[in-house]
């Protein structure tokens, strides 16, 4: 049995990381324009960078919660188990989950706008800023997608290939608001998978959903475990 996860902001507010959508989302308090597009970053790199230098350290102080682990635990149990997550914060992968597809990137990952070098950088607070890069000297730019740029394209193809390939499909804890991410759902329905889906509220997929459990992700998918 092949089975897909995909995950939103939802499940990691449970390690204390703040949403950006919803009624207490950062989106409601900061502007994306200002702090997450190409442009804010050309036009004021220290800002931008402050402002993820902050989502770092506080990243940095989360652990991951029992819905990271019980999705860490079902790849340990289904062989055919791939997690898509549009989380950047890298909570998945310290709960222990390998097969990860990173859609919107990875908040410790820096890349280079001069000299393209890419890599990690784990330290928050960040000693510089903004940081520069130890090769050129270049400005480093945080290694997420922000708005106006396209997901990463190896990415997304496998996220498509694994929609289209699923027996049971689980949606935990996004709003299903942001696309090309929201689409996969519908890709996996039409293929005949079974859609399951967690989230503490009503969602665009909620009524396409083979079972829809109105739960945080840390108790609902241990329900989802039982009924695998």
């Amino acid at each position: 049995m092949k089975v897909v996860a995909l995950t939103g902001a939802g499940i990691s507010a449970e390690s204390g990381i703040p949403t950006f959508r919803g009624k207490d989302g950062l989106w409601n308090k900061y502007s994306p324009a200002e702090l997450a597009t190409p442009e804010a970053f050309s036009r004021n790199p220290e800002l931008v960078w402050k402002w993820y230098d902050w989502r770092r350290q506080l990243i940095a102080k989360a652990e991951p919660n029992d819905g990271h682990r019980t999705l860490a635990k079902m790849e340990e149990l289904f062989p055919d188990f791939w997690l898509i997550t549009q989380n950047v914060d890298g909570l998945h992968q310290r709960a222990g989950s390998k097969r990860v597809i990173e859609l919107h990137g990875n908040i410790w990952k820096v890349r280079c706008v001069r000299c393209g070098e890419e890599g990690y950088d784990h330290r928050a607070p960040l000693p510089e800023i903004p940081p520069k890069c130890e090769k050129c000297g270049g400005l480093l730019r945080p290694g997420v997608v922000w708005f106006g740029e396209s997901l990463p394209m190896d990415a997304l193809q496998r996220a498509y290939e694994l929609a289209e390939g699923a027996d049971v499909f689980i949606v935990v804890g996004t709003s299903a608001q942001v696309y090309p991410a929201a689409e996969l759902p519908l890709i996996t329905k039409r293929n005949g998978a079974k859609l399951i889906e967690v989230n503490p509220e009503e969602t665009p997929i909620t009524p396409h959903a083979y079972v829809s459990l109105r739960e945080s992700a840390s108790t609902g998918l241990k329900r989802v475990l039982e009924i695998l």
